[in-house]
Parts: structure tokens; sequence; C-alpha cells
């Protein structure tokens, strides 16, 4: 099974379950908002996912998530809360993933997922940061320095 295909089956559950992670979280500007507001975030973010996966192209989340810093930053969003966001959408990802998928497809369905939204919450730290006033804009962040390998 394609990943983008399970991704798509279980679309309502999986944004049911983000949604209520993210009423967990207690976060100010998430908690204040109306569910519906937070339902259309977090569709929005899911379906970017599962368009990159198709896809296999990570243009569009980054491009969304440009846009959603520069929004929430706006907006009065610590870059924590909208960060925590994507992290609970990647979390139901994963455990869709992991209890419908066989051991042999694990770990390219859960590199693809992490793939995608690790590069959403990277385009979202760098534009934070941008928006921060950071004088030395960053264009990427290599972090290649603080691991040695997977072997």
């Amino acid at each position: 099974m394609e990943l983008h295909d399970l991704l798509l089956r279980n679309r309502t559950p999986a944004i049911d379950e983000a949604l209520q992670g993210l009423s967990r979280a207690a976060l100010p500007h998430y908690s204040a908002d109306q569910t519906a507001a937070n339902r259309l975030r977090l569709e929005k973010l899911y379906d970017l996912c599962v368009q990159c996966i198709a896809e296999r192209s990570l243009i569009p989340i980054c491009v969304h998530a440009r846009q959603v810093a520069r929004e929430r930053h706006r907006e009065g969003f610590h870059f924590s809360e909208v960060h925590t966001a994507f992290n609970v959408l990647e979390e139901v990802i994963w455990r869709l993933i992991t209890s419908n998928l066989q051991p042999p497809q694990l770990a390219e369905a859960l590199g693809q997922a992490s793939t995608v939204l690790g590069a959403g919450k990277q385009a979202l730290a760098i534009e934070y940061v941008q928006l921060a006033g950071h004088p030395d804009p960053a264009t990427s962040l290599d972090l290649s320095a603080l691991f040695k390998g997977t072997a």
C-alpha cells in the first residue's frame, strides 16, 4: 500500500485525532481559537503532507510553512505553539503508519513522513528566526555536525 493512499483513506480520523492532541497540548493561541479554525489548519497541513508524499516534492510544505510562520508571528503566536501543531500531526501520521503497514514498508513510510514534516518545520523555524530580526538570516539549518552517522 502506498503511503499517500493510506493517509487519504484515514484523513478524517487522523485529523480528529490531531485536533484532540492539539487541545491536550494547552497552547494559548490554539486554545483560544475556535475548534473549526484549528481543524482547517490541520486539514491544510495534512493535505499538504499527502500532496508532498504523492508528488515527492517538499516545495508545497515549505511554502506553506513560511506563510504560516509569517501569519502566526504577526498574530503573536510563539514559535513553540506552531511547532507543536506540526509535531501533533506528525505523531498521528506515525501511528497510522505503524499500525497499518508491515515492517518492510515502515522505514520508507516513516522516512517519507518525517522528511516532509521535517522540511516544513525547518522552513517554519527559518522564517521565525528571520522575523525575529536575527542579524544573520538563516537559509538552512545544517545540523550534520551534531550527528556521526547511522551505522
